[in-house]
């Protein structure tokens, strides 16, 4: 199982290691609107993004993982993201 690590930059971006056979580095930008619906405030923008990485784990590698990319782009690839996201929340 591959170690997420996130950093956070500044307010909006954060840089977010995977640690795996192949490590993995990526930049993240959260936008504050998106990081509220999805959490309603409750759980911290980093922890978000952690277990962002980890829904994406589970379909795909890390190194098919764009290298930066808005959060919301996620559920482009996959529809099912952000009903996912929020029961693990």
């Amino acid at each position: 199982m591959p170690t997420i690590s996130v950093k956070k930059l500044d307010e909006l971006t954060f840089e977010v290691t995977v640690q795996s056979s192949n490590s993995t580095t990526h930049l993240v930008t959260v936008p504050t609107s998106y990081a509220e619906k999805l959490t309603q405030g409750r759980t911290p923008v980093d922890k978000l993004i952690e277990l962002s990485f980890g829904f994406l784990l589970e379909r795909e590698s890390n190194t098919s993982i764009l290298r930066r990319f808005d959060l919301p782009v996620i559920a482009n690839y996959f529809p099912e993201y952000e009903q996912t996201i929020k029961k693990l929340l």
